[in-house]
């Protein structure tokens, strides 16, 4: 076993670490190896969420938004 360091910790979250691991009887690398795999999990599930959701928007609808973008953004005072 060796030792590790995490910098930036302040004294009541190192506090509130060591009391959530032995309220739930855990060893401290337990309990940060469980956080670092739920944190894992819920960011995979919310991305997953986002990117498989079904469209807005039809096809159509969005070549309409995209050609009327286009126009408006030629005017006078947009970058091209």
């Amino acid at each position: 076993m060796s030792i590790k360091t995490i910098k930036g910790i302040d004294e009541y979250t190192w506090s509130k670490f060591k009391s959530l691991a032995a309220r739930d009887n855990l060893k401290m690398g337990s309990l940060f190896a469980r956080m670092v795999d739920d944190y894992d999990r819920h960011c995979e599930e919310f991305w997953d969420k986002i990117l498989n959701t079904p469209k807005n928007l039809s096809d159509k609808e969005a070549e309409a938004m995209l050609k009327t973008v286009k126009k408006l953004r030629s005017d006078y005072g947009f970058r091209k």
